[in-house]
């Protein structure tokens, strides 16, 4: 009786070990795992700043419009990859680039304002 209580105590300490091990690798896993990248481009005085940024993929990229006026984020390749809304001042709007590549942008309301975002 005693040994098979014995047995059952040491099932049950390796099964709480096993757990704990468990346990502890996930929050290890989680505590090493980075946060997704962001950056953020200003929208100012009728240019977005900067003017070209490199990024990762992954990244993902925050427009905020500080000018008094609308603009707007529209990606220059057809068909479009991304597109804001007109955004007043203090609007944000997000992209996140998960591709390589260049993108370039523009406002659609002054076409002249451009920018471009380099993935690696």
């Amino acid at each position: 009786m005693i040994r098979r209580t014995m047995s059952i105590f040491g099932l049950a300490a390796l099964v709480l070990v096993g757990l704990g091990m468990l346990f502890n690798s996930s929050a290890t896993v989680a505590a090493n795992t980075p946060p997704p990248a962001s950056t953020e481009v200003k929208i100012d005085n009728f240019s977005f700043t900067p003017v070209t940024l490199t990024v990762t993929a992954g990244t993902t990229v925050t427009w905020t419009n500080r000018d008094d006026i609308p603009h707007t984020v529209v990606s220059a390749d057809d068909p479009k990859t991304f597109k804001s809304k007109v955004m007043d001042t203090d609007e944000k709007f997000s992209f996140t680039f998960t591709k390589p590549g260049t993108y370039t942008y523009f406002c659609s309301v002054h076409p002249k304002m451009t920018g471009t975002v380099v993935v690696k």
